[in-house]
């Protein structure tokens, strides 16, 4: 039942919780971390870590991609981001970087990033940053907005994706089902029953929206636009938030109801957004995730092509720009990725060993796998 409050004479809002009005709650059972599995497998790819990378330039390079991959998790190219539409990718970044830290407005690092992303989607550069990441081996993800999915696919496939990953700031039923008068509306239902790789859809913030998209066929829903303190202002600009732990529990109730309805088939959820540190990925998994997609936590380590600086992908649109690009680590103090996710750490406040503070909060529970774990009891702060 629904948590329902009077606002105002006639109006009433849903009581909603984040990630920070949660706890989980350890049960009488604990287990050496040892014995603790990560492990989640999305169609027929199997992962150690349940961990993607949002899919923005200050995070994901193809050796970024390449990494991650290595360490277990997964890394997701944007194929409308700088490593599609400039040869000279790095020195268009170092440009952002550079401004970022000597500008006292934000406005013009933006304004940079809006002329960067104007410049024309290259098909070549795109397949080329691709088969990087194809030729060391890992599994190979690459995000499209919904505007131009249908336009892009098919340079994707010749390229040789494994999984593509459908990412807007909110994808509404409508839409990506059923807007009509527009011959150019993508049909997500169609256009994924004409591929033969599994796609991940996203973000919702509902039940409704989230049932919708699995009854697409896609193998995964995102849950969030990657909201980070200081980074994404889409609550202020456009008035919407997602209240994360009230989201994930709602589309992993969506994924019970999928699974009753088509007699057994499962959808991923995926959580992005709100997610800092250890804690909150463990967080996120017990209100129903399945996996996480990390933005500023991994634009953190030392292999990402931010320098230590972070910026959504919705920071660059051209008319309406949702995010600020933030310091997110001391350029010459960054640690690995591989330290980032599997520690050791010296970090006390769980920014650094994501998994390692994962697999620790499932021992304490007394869970042994992230589907085990998805039971685990709660919480919520007064």
């Amino acid at each position: 039942m629904r948590d329902l409050v009077e606002i105002g004479m006639g109006r009433t809002a849903q009581r909603t919780y984040e990630l920070n009005d949660v706890n989980i709650v350890p049960s009488r059972r604990t287990r050496s971390s040892k014995e603790v599995s990560t492990a989640w497998q999305l169609d027929a790819y199997r992962f150690e870590v349940p961990v993607l990378s949002h899919p923005t330039d200050a995070v994901v390079s193809p050796a970024m991609a390449i990494e991650l991959g290595r360490q277990g998790g997964l890394g997701v190219l944007n194929a409308e981001g700088l490593w599609a539409r400039h040869a000279d990718v790095e020195s268009q970044l170092e440009r952002v970087t550079d401004l970022a830290a000597r500008a006292h407005d934000p406005s013009e690092v933006i304004r940079l990033l809006q002329e960067l992303h104007a410049a024309p989607l290259q098909p070549d550069l795109l397949a080329e940053a691709i088969a990087k990441v194809r030729a060391a081996g890992v599994t190979t993800a690459v995000r499209v907005s919904p505007q131009n999915a249908a336009s892009l696919t098919p340079t994707l496939l010749a390229a040789g994706i494994d999984l593509l990953v459908v990412q807007g700031t909110i994808i509404s039923a409508e839409h990506v089902g059923r807007e009509s008068g527009k011959p150019d509306a993508l049909n997500l239902k169609t256009f994924i029953a004409e591929l033969d790789i599994p796609v991940v859809a996203g973000g919702v913030s509902d039940h409704r929206t989230a049932l919708h998209l699995m009854r697409t066929g896609a193998a995964g829903v995102i849950v969030g636009y990657g909201a980070c303190e200081g980074a994404t202002t889409t609550g202020d600009v456009l008035g919407i938030g997602i209240p994360m732990a009230t989201a994930i529990a709602d589309a992993a109730a969506a994924r019970r109801d999928y699974l009753d309805e088509t007699g057994g088939r499962y959808v991923h959820v995926i959580a992005d957004g709100d997610i800092y540190g250890a804690g909150d990925m463990a967080k996120a998994i017990a209100c129903g995730a399945d996996a996480v997609m990390l933005g500023a936590p991994l634009a953190a380590a030392a292999e990402a092509p931010g320098a230590g600086w972070y910026w959504p992908s919705a920071a660059a649109h051209p008319s309406m720009p949702r995010g600020a690009v933030m310091p997110v680590a001391v350029a010459q103090n960054r640690p690995p990725l591989q330290q980032v996710l599997a520690g050791p750490s010296d970090d006390p406040f769980g920014t650094v060993n994501l998994v390692g503070g994962l697999r620790r909060s499932m021992a304490k529970a007394g869970y042994s796998d992230l589907k085990e774990f998805q039971r685990v009891g709660l919480s919520v702060r007064a």
